[in-house]
């Protein structure tokens, strides 16, 4: 998992609480630069700061070590993003370019979510059905430049 990730994680389980930065580094001993930076990716925390943070959070912190030999796990997509890659307009925005592209809409699908992913790791963010619409339109943008 890199920092982006932990941050999202970390971000998401706080405010699933209802809780403020403040109240969390109060209950967990930190600072809330801190926490407000490992929130936005930014940091390298501690094994121990990772544990108080999951107990301010009424979680518990897991480690695993992934096992070479089982191949590399797929990355779990976040429900907000499958809701919107569910969306009528992907599905008509996917079967447009894999026409154009001879290739299968699901192929085209999976890469239109790898993008909205790349894309919310670099905002820090999870993305709204207002980014995925600028997501498609700048595709359609760029199709149409190409064949013009």
């Amino acid at each position: 998992m890199d920092n982006v990730e932990l941050g999202r994680m970390l971000r998401n389980r706080r405010q699933e609480a209802g809780r403020t930065i403040a109240s969390v580094a109060m209950d967990a001993g930190l600072s809330v630069p801190y926490i407000a930076n490992l929130e936005n990716g930014r940091g390298n925390p501690t094994l121990s700061a990772l544990q108080q943070l999951a107990a301010a959070l009424g979680t518990r912190l897991e480690i695993g070590l992934p096992d070479e030999s089982e191949g590399a796990a797929e990355p779990e997509v976040p429900d907000a993003v499958r809701g919107l890659m569910a969306s009528p307009r992907v599905r008509a925005v996917a079967r447009r370019l894999a026409g154009k592209r001879r290739t299968q809409v699901t192929a085209v699908t999976e890469r239109l979510q790898d993008a909205l992913l790349a894309l919310s790791a670099v905002t820090g963010d999870e993305l709204s059905e207002r980014d995925l619409d600028r997501l498609l339109d700048l595709l359609l943008l760029s199709q149409s430049e190409l064949e013009g």
